[in-house]
């Protein structure tokens, strides 16, 4: 497929294609930008058009597979038949069998530095999970009191189960049962945040590379927000 791809004129789609197989055949580590080169035809030098190094190549696919999965929790909230916390949940269970099906990805997308403070990633995951809290508090589901972060907590919660799943610390047989498992931990953790009456005095707040990157360069017109994935 990627030399196809390169066929039509998109080498820099085509490496990515290269190393996104790569991924999965060895992990983050094992190849380098001239494997992935030849995967695709070209020559190294030819590569270096489009990526700098391996780690550019990296962060890119990096890049990709979060707005893949960002479209990929909204598509699946969008379908949820009610506009309650069972959006929520459908957004967790999405995250959650996203990393099952695809570990070897999800491990590269996981990790620290695998994105910068000039990635733009749109949908990025957690501007989604951020957007679809805010649904929840000005629809009354979450108190205003309990919003602050919140989203890192829900985040925590399922990338917990993800990470524990993929690395084989804990086992479930299929994918209902992990469907099942998900949303139990989501609605408990809602239920939690929901029950906040006011927040902690002098909490810290979580930050991370996009919520850095969005507090330094807010969208045209709007004020940021409470950093929150």
């Amino acid at each position: 497929m990627a030399k196809e791809r390169y066929h039509h004129g998109d080498l820099r789609g085509a490496l990515l294609d290269a190393a996104e197989t790569l991924v999965r055949e060895r992990g983050a580590d094992g190849w380098s930008l001239r494997e992935a080169s030849a995967r695709v035809g070209v020559s190294p030098s030819a590569a270096y058009h489009h990526f700098g190094s391996r780690d550019a190549l990296v962060s890119a696919l990096s890049e990709v597979a979060l707005a893949r999965l960002g479209n990929r929790l909204r598509d699946t909230m969008d379908q949820a038949p009610e506009q309650g916390p069972e959006r929520l949940a459908a957004c967790g269970r999405a995250y959650v069998t996203w990393a099952v099906e695809d570990p070897a990805v999800a491990r590269l997308v996981f990790r620290g530095g695998a994105t910068t403070a000039r990635s733009a990633i749109s949908p990025h995951p957690h501007d989604v999970l951020t957007t679809e809290l805010d649904r929840l508090t000005d629809t009354g589901h979450l108190p205003p009191e309990a919003r602050p972060g919140a989203e890192f907590v829900v985040w925590a919660a399922i990338h917990g189960l993800a990470v524990l799943l993929i690395d084989g610390l804990v086992h479930i047989d299929d994918r209902q049962g992990i469907e099942g498992q998900t949303e139990r931990l989501v609605f408990a953790t809602f239920n939690g945040l929901a029950g906040e009456t006011a927040p902690e005095p002098d909490r810290s707040m979580p930050t991370t590379t996009h919520t850095r990157r969005l507090t330094r360069s807010p969208a045209p017109g709007t004020a940021p927000r409470t950093p929150s994935p």
